[in-house]
Order: C-alpha cells, then structure tokens, then sequence
C-alpha cells in the first residue's frame, strides 16, 4: 500500500516544523491512520559554524516554513495534515496539492539513502544466499535504487541471467 503513497509539503509557520512534525504524527496514531499517511520529516543539514576561533557543527532546517508528509491522498488524510495546527497549507495551486516528483524528493534529501554497493559492471562476484547460492557470476549491470543486480551465472554449460539482491552477493 505504502508504494501508492508520495511527498507532499506543507507549508507551516516558521520555527513550528518540529512542533507541526509531533502534532501530525500524534493525530495518525489516535486516529490509526498509519496506512495513509506513512512518514512526516523535516529535512535538516549539517552546517559548521566558527564562533570565538571553535568550530561547531550545528543541524539546521533545509527548508524552513516546510514539513514533508508522506502518504496516500484522501479526502481525510487531506483534511488531517490540512487542519493540524501550525500547518497555513499544502504547496501546490490553490487548495489542490502537488505530490512532489521521484527527482525532487531526492534533492530535497527525503528518501533514506541506503549505502550503493561497491561492484560494478563486468566485476565476478559470488552468490552467498537463495536459490544460486555458491554459484560465481559477472555482473551485467546494478540498479541502486531497486538494490538488485543482474548477473550471469553459468548453469549446465549456458551463461543464465539473474536478478539478485545486493544482500546475495559478495565482491571476489
């Protein structure tokens, strides 16, 4: 169900993300709407500042003003986020809101990176788990946002191509 879900950001008073972030996770839970709406973030980022000769990294908000919500778009979920205090709006032209794309979701720094994988194409790697487990294979080509591999594998004689895993392979 999660994956029909996307990023909206809702416009909140400046210094409230946080407060707005609790609120909107609060109501979720006590209306048991955790299948609609998934996530609530505030994107932040490390920035160092140098006061009386010390450095100091601080976190600070990348987007002030703005809180992203993961979830499905109903008329009640709409109606939750849109109504909990602090929130003033969804961006997006007038009352509709507008999911943000794949591409602007990364910018923002929304999604969890998860660590790539230090194969690449051509490499021979061993499979270390399922069905092809202690076969040897070269890779033909990675897919870091699925984290899956296609790899040939030599079966009776006959180069066989399979979708792997990154978790069932291990570099040589």
């Amino acid at each position: 169900m999660s994956q029909k879900a996307k990023w909206y950001v809702a416009h909140t008073y400046s210094g409230h993300e946080n407060k707005v972030k609790a609120n909107i996770e609060k109501l979720v839970e006590n209306r048991g709407m955790q299948d609609v709406i998934f996530e609530v973030k505030v994107p932040t980022e490390e920035h160092v500042e140098i006061k009386n000769g010390k450095k100091k990294v601080k976190e600070r908000k990348k987007f002030p003003g703005y809180v992203m919500v993961k979830m499905i778009m109903t008329d009640e979920s709409w109606y939750l986020v849109r109504n909990t205090r602090g929130v003033t709006g969804f961006v997006g032209p007038g009352s509709k809101p507008v999911p943000l794309t794949g591409d602007e979701v990364k910018k923002m720094g929304v999604q969890e990176i998860l660590p790539s994988i230090d194969i690449n194409s051509g490499d021979t790697v061993k499979v270390v788990s399922g069905p092809f487990e202690n076969f040897m294979g070269t890779v033909k080509n990675i897919n870091n946002e699925r984290r899956k591999l296609k790899v040939f594998i030599s079966m009776f004689g006959r180069e066989t191509l399979v979708e792997l895993d990154f978790e069932q392979v291990e570099s040589l």
